[in-house]
């Protein structure tokens, strides 16, 4: 669907598509969600498109907030939530159900429901689980509402870091040494559970890094350095997601790479290196949002090291069946070979987060960016494609 193809009266000048910002969501990511959508809000060409944002609280009402970007930033390190900006504690959107039907409605208690006009396409700024999954996009497949960046089978994949890691190595892209920690092993037998990674750990040696399997944001990540500390981080992981993955450490520098799909295909950006960050023990929340460790782009790699995690990126882009745009994660190793680290299906996507950044180095800017983010949704169909 084109912008040019949208419905319009004879008597009437073409009305601008309607863009509904989906943000905020059940995930531990809640607040960067937020942070995410306040600076697409600011950078959407408003003389192009017509903005609707819609919040999803804490506890997954879907809510009519405030079109004020200014009010969605972290603040004296806190991040915002969904909750302040709503215009009301009870008023609910609701979406579509009829694939013929794209009108919203907003509907509060003792109210007659309010239409909020149809929409034509989703930007979904949501990350981790109930948003980046699948789960939303399953929503809106069923609705008939085409939404920006990949499909259900993609989004599912590229949250669920044991199944990414899987996908990778049957195409052929190499990933790093990994152990996963399923709910059932830990209900059966804890201390079996326990051991293996415990065996893990000597085999490929400390530190090792225990995280959610289905987390981003680098939320519930503990770097382990020895075995006193790996009850506590197991204890912590399980707190975001009771499914864990154990990796070991690879030794080597951080490598990001952008994907962007164009009308022609995906294209990568040019890369970007992530500096160890000195107040941090990794890369962790704090040093990606609150301290804003600043990454280096374009990363200093040869032609022939730049061209090779470009051809990856897009490989990885593929392999995983994504669409409109995914950052993955690679670390170069002292041997020189690049790994898999994994993809973000929807990455941290403030000016100052590495995926923008990677493609203004690249040419493209923050407003143009998004602007191609929504005409390839406008230019998708729903359903199997």
């Amino acid at each position: 669907m084109s912008t040019e193809n949208l419905p319009q009266s004879p008597e009437q000048p073409p009305r601008k598509p309607r863009v509904a910002v989906v943000f905020g969501g059940r995930s531990s990511e809640h607040g960067i969600s937020v942070v995410t959508a306040g600076a697409v809000l600011k950078a959407i060409d408003r003389t192009k498109y017509d903005v609707l944002p819609i919040g999803i609280t804490q506890d997954g009402r879907w809510a009519l907030t405030t079109d004020e970007p200014e009010r969605m930033a972290i603040v004296d390190r806190r991040p915002p939530s969904v909750d302040a900006l709503a215009e009301s504690d009870e008023g609910a959107v609701i979406l579509p159900v009829d694939p013929a039907n794209r009108e919203v409605v907003y509907s509060e208690p003792g109210s007659v429901p309010k239409a909020l006009g149809e929409v034509d396409v989703v930007f979904p700024v949501l990350h981790g689980p109930y948003g980046e999954d699948g789960t939303l996009q399953g929503l809106l497949e069923l609705s008939g509402v085409p939404y920006v960046g990949s499909g259900v089978l993609a989004s599912a994949v590229g949250q669920d870091k044991e199944y990414m890691k899987r996908m990778f190595t049957s195409f052929g892209l190499k990933v790093g040494p990994y152990v996963v920690i399923r709910p059932r092993e830990w209900e059966r037998d804890e201390a079996a559970a326990r051991k293996k990674i415990v065996d893990f750990a000597g085999e490929h040696g400390w530190p090792l890094f225990v995280k959610p399997s289905r987390a981003g944001s680098s939320i519930g990540i503990t770097k382990v350095d020895d075995l006193s500390g790996l009850d506590e981080a197991i204890a912590e992981a399980q707190r975001h997601d009771p499914k864990i993955l154990v990796e070991a450490a690879l030794r080597g520098r951080e490598i990001e790479c952008g994907v962007l799909e164009f009308e022609d295909g995906p294209r990568a950006s040019v890369p970007a290196e992530i500096p160890s960050p000195e107040a941090h023990a990794y890369y962790d929340f704090e040093a990606k949002y609150i301290d804003s460790t600043p990454g280096i782009v374009p990363a200093p790699l040869t032609p022939e090291e730049t061209a090779e995690v470009q051809r990856l990126a897009v490989d990885a882009f593929e392999a995983a069946s994504c669409e409109g745009l995914v950052r993955a994660d690679f670390f170069l190793t002292e041997d020189g070979e690049f790994v898999i680290n994994e993809i973000n299906t929807m990455p941290g996507f403030t000016p100052i987060s590495m995926y923008p950044q990677m493609w203004q180095a690249s040419g493209v800017t923050y407003p143009e960016l998004i602007d191609r983010l929504v005409q390839a949704a406008l230019r998708r169909s729903t359903g199997l494609r």
